[in-house]
């Protein structure tokens, strides 16, 4: 077996493991609200990055893993039926490292939800764990190109750039 096949082929199995116990395990009722609850809030899309993760779900074909084995108390619908990557946390990602540039003091809890998201996948049982650390990783990779587009474009509005207004100053 080559290397790559080797490295894959560990990832599943854990990858399995990990899915096996989350979808036996009886969670109790505000876990189930939680995941429910962030697994909705990633519901939105962002307009860019769907080319590449459309192509990604369909070059990559991998089934989510409740075609494997049913969740023992979820019972949402997959939107699609590929598991990689994790199209809520892409966006979720995304959104919370654009918006944490901007808005710093917000990180925390921006960061907070976008991980509640992508947990919320794994225990609903609709990705593996790759599946959400892949959309992680591209959701911070859109966060990042998209602001240093908007940096490039128009570096006079950034934050850092810009001088505090002092009610009846002296301009």
């Amino acid at each position: 077996m080559t290397l790559p096949g080797a490295m894959l082929n560990y990832i599943s199995r854990r990858d399995h493991r990990l899915m096996r116990r989350v979808n036996r395990w009886p969670a109790p009722r505000w876990i189930r609200l939680w995941a429910l609850c962030a697994t909705r809030g990633g519901d939105g899309w962002l307009w860019y990055g769907i080319a590449i993760f459309l192509t990604l779900k369909k070059a990559t074909g991998r089934r989510r893993p409740c075609t494997f084995e049913p969740h023992c108390w979820a019972t949402l619908l997959p939107p699609d039926q590929f598991s990689f990557p994790s199209g809520h946390t892409i966006t979720a990602f995304a959104v919370a490292l654009s918006l944490s540039h901007w808005n710093p003091d917000l990180a925390v809890g921006l960061l907070f939800c976008a991980i509640s998201i992508a947990a919320s996948r794994v225990l609903l049982g609709m990705h593996f764990l790759s599946d959400v650390l892949a959309g992680a990783a591209i959701g911070a990779v859109l966060a990042y190109t998209a602001t240093s587009i908007v940096l490039w474009i128009a570096p006079a509005t950034t934050p850092a750039n810009r001088s505090p207004a002092t009610p009846g100053a002296r301009s």
